[in-house]
């Protein structure tokens, strides 16, 4: 065998010169290949890992993020709270974590009102899950609309609207998109179920909250 042909491999269809880095196509009816696998990955913030993986002795490096699933789960519910107080009242965004069975903690950035941190805390699946995240509330509109994206940790992003039922009533529809984190890939598909449980009891104790929640505050 010449020197030349011991130093090519065949990849994927593709043969892989290792002392010119050139490859050529082999005939489709060729079925001699190594298939190559890509390591499983960890998920651990918005930002891009390296990866590497090699073939007899050359090396390739490519940078590469993570794909993950979006879902989205939306709820609705009517309460006996004007819209103007429940805008207000939701509007409150440190006051999120007394009626939000999940979120630990909410802090407003003091030089920058638009922004805010998250603490997600929560016991399922037989585990603690944690997160943390920075989000930018986008321009409301007043009475109708507040709505949010994560700038980085946990990827989401969600939009509360409020439609009129009556002078002293009104109905809030509360939306929330986010990004399975690796942690919970395996129960994916009964995140949306549990998660969907966990913002109706929310929008329950939001009703009773706003019916006191101080008057000055509404004004």
């Amino acid at each position: 065998m010449s020197t030349a042909a011991a130093s090519a491999v065949v990849v994927n269809h593709k043969i892989v010169n290792l002392n010119r880095r050139k490859s050529t196509l082999l005939p489709s009816s060729s079925s001699s290949f190594i298939s190559t696998k890509y390591p499983s990955y960890r998920y651990d913030g918005p930002h891009k890992r390296q990866s590497h993986y090699y073939l007899t002795g050359f090396k390739f490096r490519r940078l590469f993020s993570p794909v993950m699933e979006w879902q989205d789960c939306t709820v609705k519910m009517e309460m006996d709270v004007p819209i103007s107080v429940a805008y207000k009242c939701y509007s409150d965004r440190e006051a999120i974590p007394q009626w939000m069975p999940f979120i630990s903690s909410v802090k407003i950035l003091e030089d920058k009102p638009d922004l805010s941190r998250w603490s997600l805390k929560y016991k399922a699946f037989g585990r603690d899950i944690e997160f943390s995240w920075l989000a930018r509330n986008m321009q409301p509109i007043p009475n109708q609309k507040i709505h949010w994206r994560s700038l980085e940790g946990l990827p989401n992003r969600g939009a509360v609207r409020f439609f009129p039922k009556g002078a002293s009533s009104c109905m809030i529809e509360l939306t929330v998109s986010y990004e399975v984190p690796q942690l919970l890939v395996p129960v994916a598909s009964a995140l949306n179920p549990f998660l969907e449980s966990l913002l109706i009891r929310g929008l329950e104790l939001f009703a009773k909250f706003a019916k006191s929640y101080p008057a000055e505050s509404t004004t």
